[in-house]
């Protein structure tokens, strides 16, 4: 019976530091856009304000952040499990009334 509870919570465990490192990532990324971005901006502007090129890296690098974004924030494997015991749940519900 020990082993069982001791799983579960070694499994929780790991789940949460798999999470927060998943949030690290996705924090320290933006951090590194919302630093180097602007760096660039007034290069750009500095060195060679008739041809503006800071946008590409702006654009192509903020692609990349909401793809992060929606992957840690959004729809990913936790709305699956969600929606996986969300399902069970539901048909349990109705062994039981049956």
């Amino acid at each position: 019976m020990e082993t069982i509870g001791y799983t579960k919570e070694t499994q929780a465990y790991k789940k949460a530091v798999r999470r927060v490192k998943e949030l690290k990532g996705f924090y320290g990324n933006l951090t590194s856009y919302c630093l180097v971005i602007p760096f660039l901006v007034a290069l750009n502007l500095l060195t060679s304000p008739g041809h503006l090129w800071f946008y590409w890296p702006m654009l192509g690098w903020g692609i990349g952040i909401v793809a992060h974004a929606v992957n840690v924030f959004g729809i990913g494997k936790t709305w699956e499990e969600k929606k996986i015991k969300e399902l069970m749940g539901q048909d349990q519900g109705k062994t039981k009334t049956l």
